[in-house]
């Protein structure tokens, strides 16, 4: 546990201990006006809920670091409970609550690596990559001379996400997508 001094708060990315829940600064400003201390006024978001609030720290006010850190796993399945990780050393399990996980799980195949994010020792988040492969397991066949357009197709992953994908995608390809807007970045060289 380490307190942060005021000028510790004005880059942003900090993650800090507010109401006994971890926030990372999304964005501060630091402000000075005539006859007053100076104030950083930040917006933070909750690392657990995701929700995005603004609070203006005042010059003295101690803050909390907050004790995240990341561990890599190995994601074995998810159900109606939740997404369980094993640790590849350990072997132990964690299970991540479904609305925890439910936006990041359709980019993730059983035996992922991927990094899990553990606040004061539990499990609160995922940090995936921003681009992931995953094998296009059903798509309809591209038509011969539709390619003019530049249109697209949906596409059903190994993991059952549907993306919509170019026509010359075919099944059997690996693609990568971009696990922060859900989309088709590009055809993965073999």
């Amino acid at each position: 546990m380490s307190v942060l001094d005021f000028s510790d708060l004005k880059g942003t990315g900090q993650i800090i201990k507010y109401n006994n829940e971890p926030y990372q600064i999304i964005w501060s400003n630091f402000m000075r006006t005539a006859q007053r201390k100076p104030v950083i006024q930040t917006k933070m978001r909750n690392l657990i809920t995701g929700k995005v609030m603004e609070y203006s720290f005042k010059y003295g006010e101690k803050v909390e670091g907050a004790d995240v850190i990341k561990k890599k796993m190995q994601f074995l399945y998810s159900d109606d409970s939740g997404a369980s990780f094993m640790d590849p050393e350990s072997f132990d399990t964690v299970i991540l609550p479904k609305q925890l996980v439910a936006e990041q799980i359709k980019f993730l195949k059983e035996g992922t690596e991927t990094l899990v994010i553990m606040f004061e020792e539990k499990p609160i988040g995922l940090d995936l990559p921003v681009k992931i492969e995953l094998k296009v397991a059903q798509t309809a066949p591209g038509v011969k001379g539709d390619t003019a357009t530049g249109g697209t197709k949906p596409a059903t992953l190994e993991t059952g996400y549907v993306v919509n994908v170019p026509l010359f995608i075919k099944e059997g390809d690996v693609v990568r997508v971009n696990t922060q807007s859900g989309d088709y970045v590009e055809r993965a060289s073999l």
